[in-house]
């Protein structure tokens, strides 16, 4: 990986092929798809303006925060995966999922993209005026919890979520 040129990128028409590659790849081992299932997987610049939408807060249900969305992209033609950054957290979101969440495409877990993709992703979060940040795992996900101490998580509760029906582990970055 130190040879590769790894950016964070905000999601464009020129990188759609691979995310929808990428996509299949999460349905296929058994993980939801970052495609709402609704989604006509035709229609890529209705998906990237849904997503900008997102970040702007435009046609969120109640109780949601606004997010944004980026792609980690590699040598500038493989997303090898995503993260999303909340402003701010709801009770939901205090519970499970944070301000940061990420994944990494099957095909290139295990290769530092994770401790990657989450450093890069505490750089807008600091752009936004944060001095910390929620990031969450399932108890029983070692290596979601190694990224997350990586990257200067402390580990501040754990407990059963509702929400998920898992056990959760609750760590804060500070910035």
């Amino acid at each position: 990986m130190p040879d590769e040129a790894l950016k964070l990128c905000s999601p464009a028409l020129t990188w759609m092929p691979d995310f929808m590659a990428m996509s299949a790849e999460f349905v296929a081992v058994g993980e939801p798809s970052p495609l709402p299932a609704d989604f006509a997987t035709a229609n890529a610049a209705g998906y990237l303006r849904y997503l900008d939408d997102m970040a702007r807060g435009v046609g969120l249900p109640s109780g949601y925060a606004p997010q944004s969305i980026w792609w980690l992209v590699r040598d500038g033609s493989t997303v090898v995966g995503y993260s999303r950054l909340r402003s701010h957290l709801t009770p939901a979101l205090e519970d499970v999922g944070g301000h940061i969440g990420y994944s990494i495409r099957p095909a290139e877990r295990r290769k530092g993209y994770g401790t990657r993709i989450l450093a890069l992703t505490l750089e807008p979060a600091r752009a936004l005026g944060l001095s910390r940040v929620l990031v969450t795992c399932n108890t029983d996900n070692i290596g979601s919890a190694r990224i997350i101490e990586k990257n200067g998580g402390v580990l501040t509760s754990t407990g059963f979520s509702p929400q998920t029906h898992t056990h959760v582990s609750r760590y804060w970055i500070a910035l």
